[in-house]
């Protein structure tokens, strides 16, 4: 497990460029991509900071914007491989009490995360959330959904099921968040959140859009995050 995260969200310091050549093997965007990930300074800073991927820094930057995570709090993170947003959860929420949990979910299979509660199954498949749920053992101060299919390349199809992802993950959420309890999800950019935007401004106080500095700027990736949840069903 890492450590305590650093308070900063963004990678320090100036780093070699780093060039990549097109082999016979390679193609030229593949090469293009290579080169893009061996400069990217947050993928050198996630090295640094021993985190699974630079998407760790989404979170803490979303953290740092909207105040998510805290000692204490009981986290459920969908979509959770290789691991970063877990181990993140896991730095932000754990004290030398035992009131404090996070558990992660993908379909892909991961490396244990020291602290969390990890396990692979398809989230839509039937009896998952009830894992989930039974690993859980009680309300979440915080549901997280980072899940999203394989891009297709078509921009309204990918639209349409990664919102289907998180229609499905509040779906879980509104079951298991307690009073007060937060929502982030993955979306892309397009016109088919609306049903969902308005269930959360429905059972939130707040509901804002952010893209984190993470986030690359090409990408088409946004997070929507809903905060102070007024229902609460679960008996702990």
């Amino acid at each position: 497990m890492v450590g305590k995260t650093p308070s900063s969200s963004k990678p320090g310091g100036r780093q070699a460029t780093v060039r990549v050549k097109t082999k016979a093997k390679r193609s030229t965007s593949s090469a293009r991509w290579l080169e893009r990930h061996l400069n990217d300074p947050y993928v050198h800073e996630a090295t640094k900071r021993g985190y699974r991927s630079r998407a760790a820094f989404k979170l803490l930057q979303l953290d740092e914007k909207f105040r998510l995570l805290g000692p204490g709090k009981r986290v459920v993170d969908l979509g959770a491989a290789p691991g970063g947003w877990t181990q993140i959860a896991v730095d932000k929420v754990q004290t030398s009490k035992d009131n404090w949990k996070v558990v992660g979910l993908d379909i892909l299979p991961m490396d244990p995360v020291p602290g969390a509660i990890t396990m692979q199954a398809d989230f839509l498949e039937e009896g998952a959330a009830d894992r989930l749920k039974e690993a859980l053992g009680g309300s979440a101060d915080i549901v997280l959904s980072d899940m999203a299919a394989p891009t297709t390349g078509h921009q309204a199809t990918d639209h349409l099921r990664i919102m289907a992802l998180a229609e499905a993950a509040y779906d879980f959420a509104e079951e298991v968040l307690a009073p007060g309890g937060a929502f982030v999800a993955k979306l892309f950019q397009g016109g088919a959140e609306k049903s969902l935007l308005e269930r959360l401004k429905r059972d939130f106080t707040a509901v804002r859009h952010a893209k984190p500095p993470a986030s690359r700027a090409e990408s088409s990736e946004t997070y929507v995050v809903a905060i102070g949840f007024r229902g609460g069903n679960v008996n702990d």
